[in-house]
């Protein structure tokens, strides 16, 4: 066996145990709190995206059922809209990359997260549910930090970015595919562009699975 193949060998066992452990805990109280902030994220990618269209922000919500929602003025809408979704995929992406280069400091990237979410949290989320949560787990983000070597630093970024990216795609897939009904973001995106429900959701979908794939396909050429 080669040098190559050797490293490879343990990235695809090490990604095979990962995505199990996620599967078969998803519905834990372990992922919870993971799914709740792919949830903010979600939340702060709408109200980023309105700031930077030349709208505001009224507030942000969190809900225990894993729901959210970010009440924001102005702005491009269809830029508002789109951002949600493919926004978290992206912090996801971004997240995943940095605990991979060698070049970051994975403890001042978690920190750093732990501090924005606080004061995200303190300006912008108007639920008692969602207080709780963006204090508790930005705080946690912070002493981890702080307290924890490189290597837990590193597992923890690397679980957040993977959590993110990969249920970016379950979620669009929930939200917009198998309950296209309901009052998402696509829905409203099709009031706005007459274009269907599922042709937002689909080409999303798409995006979050082409994303993730790269990523995957860069961590394995590198392993």
């Amino acid at each position: 066996m080669t040098d190559s193949s050797s490293g490879k060998l343990p990235f695809l066992l090490g990604f095979a145990a990962f995505f199990a452990a996620l599967w078969f805990l998803w519905g834990t109280p372990i992922v919870y709190p993971l799914k709740i902030f792919v949830v903010l994220l979600h939340e702060i990618s709408h109200a980023m995206a309105s700031v930077a269209t030349g709208g505001g922000i009224e507030k942000i919500t969190l809900n225990p059922a894993e729901g959210g929602a970010c009440y924001c003025f102005g702005g491009n809408a269809f830029i508002t809209l789109s951002a949600g979704y493919l926004g978290s995929l992206l912090w996801g992406a971004a997240m995943f990359s940095a605990a991979r280069s060698d070049k970051v400091k994975t403890n001042w990237v978690n920190g750093f997260i732990g501090v924005m979410v606080m004061v995200l949290t303190i300006f912008f989320v108007r639920t008692g549910f969602g207080i709780v949560f963006g204090l508790a787990f930005g705080l946690t983000m912070v002493v981890i930090s702080k307290q924890m070597g490189g290597a837990v630093n590193r597992g923890l970024l690397l679980t957040l970015g993977l959590t993110s990216a990969l249920y970016a795609i379950l979620d669009i897939k929930s939200d917009v595919i198998d309950r296209s009904s309901m009052q998402s973001d696509a829905a409203m995106l099709a009031e706005i562009t007459n274009v269907p429900t599922l042709v937002w959701g689909g080409l999303w979908i798409t995006i979050a699975v082409a994303v993730c794939a790269l990523l995957m396909k860069r961590a394995y050429e590198d392993a």
